[in-house]
């Protein structure tokens, strides 16, 4: 069983069963306060009749109130809907409350609550006032008013209230969403137009010098074969000068970029629910050779810090120096997790230092980092010559 099965995220539809029983029980459980009148037909102070009427009315008022929360939540109900339920639960909490008494009058608190979690601000912050203006009108009318307007409106007044917080959140939540799939589609047809407009580039004009070859070659034959021959021998070297440039092309589409892998730290981190302090940009002007292979190296240590560390807490460190040897850029990923499981390198540090070598750069590791004695910290140092400017 995974998480995605036990658990429902804010502002998402319920998708199985299990999913509805949760939800269900995270807003049924409010219902806890429905104590007094259910204690109260329990008691039997009325007639059968009126205890009849009142449990039909108090599970009609569940009911109407469990629909109206639930739906609204994951899906924006209409407006008449909502509005006709809100109408229709407040006056059975007024009628109830006028013909059972004051045990009754905790069911406005429901009926706040409501408004709070459907409908707009706007709306919510005077109808919220109303339904405790009323609560307190038919509370004067019975025993100990006092005490039951001290007990219930400032439950009413706060809950309302508190629930027009969450369906901001909600919706906050929901906008945010479909926001980030707006931006993840655009970016998807941005990459795909330049890529259409680099291949059209790269393969437009020698396509045409090939047509246009093979076409001249079909003249010349048979009458003149050697012209002919040199029209093919020109369309092979086009052909592979074309194919030499694809792969040059297709090199650099998968070439990884700091840029890029620190914006992928943040998102592996996030979503391992590991706090992450990773740099918002890369330092401008590094050689290309130097950067792949910072970037490589970046994916490789927080991959290990997300499969491996069990680490609440990563540290990802540029920082340009100057040494006798010249300039470098150190990278660091430190977190606060078990640490290395022993002295001996994996495959992704075996990995990483192959990759080092091949632009004179180093690594060095130890146990812990400086914030506590536990963790792990990679440090890895790349020559960048004079690329990089200063470092103040």
């Amino acid at each position: 069983m995974n998480d995605e099965e036990t658990s429902v995220g804010i502002g998402f539809a319920a998708t199985g069963r299990r999913q509805v029983w949760i939800k269900l029980f995270w807003i049924g459980i409010w219902l806890a306060f429905m104590s007094a009148p259910v204690k109260d037909l329990a008691d039997g102070d009325h007639t059968q009749w009126a205890t009849a009427l009142g449990a039909l009315g108090l599970l009609v008022f569940v009911g109407a109130y469990l629909v109206l929360v639930f739906r609204h939540t994951s899906k924006a109900l209409d407006r008449r809907a909502v509005h006709t339920t809100i109408a229709f639960l407040g006056a059975l909490a007024a009628v109830l409350s006028l013909t059972l008494g004051a045990a009754w009058l905790v069911l406005f608190v429901y009926v706040a609550v409501s408004i709070g979690a459907t409908m707009p601000l706007r709306n919510a912050r005077w109808l919220i006032p109303v339904v405790v203006a009323a609560l307190v009108c038919i509370g004067l009318t019975v025993d100990h008013p006092r005490e039951i307007t001290t007990a219930l409106v400032f439950p009413a007044l706060f809950g309302g209230f508190a629930m027009t917080g969450v369906r901001q959140l909600i919706r906050t939540t929901i906008q945010l969403r479909e926001a980030r799939a707006t931006v993840a589609q655009l970016a998807a047809n941005e990459e795909r137009l330049r890529l259409a407009r680099d291949l059209h580039d790269l393969l437009g004009h020698s396509l045409s010098l090939i047509t246009l070859k093979s076409e001249l070659a079909g003249r010349m034959l048979p009458g003149h074969p050697e012209q002919a021959a040199a029209q093919v021998a020109d369309i092979e070297q086009v052909s592979r000068q074309a194919l030499v440039d694809v792969r040059s092309a297709v090199t650099g589409y998968r070439r990884p970029t700091l840029p890029g892998e620190l914006a992928g730290a943040r998102t592996a981190l996030a979503a391992a629910g590991i706090t992450a302090d990773v740099p918002a940009e890369a330092p401008d002007g590094l050689p290309e050779k130097p950067e792949e292979v910072l970037a490589w190296a970046l994916r490789e240590a927080v991959t290990n810090v997300v499969r491996h560390s069990s680490a609440r807490h990563c540290t990802v460190i540029l920082t340009p120096r100057q040494t006798l040897d010249g300039r470098v850029l150190e990278l660091t990923v430190a977190d606060d997790g078990v640490g290395a499981a022993g002295t001996k390198p994996g495959n992704g540090l075996t990995g990483i230092t192959e990759r080092l070598a091949t632009v004179d750069g180093t690594l060095t590791t130890r146990a812990g980092n400086s914030g506590s004695g536990k963790g792990f910290t990679l440090t890895l140092s790349v020559p960048l010559g004079s690329g990089l400017g200063s470092t103040e």
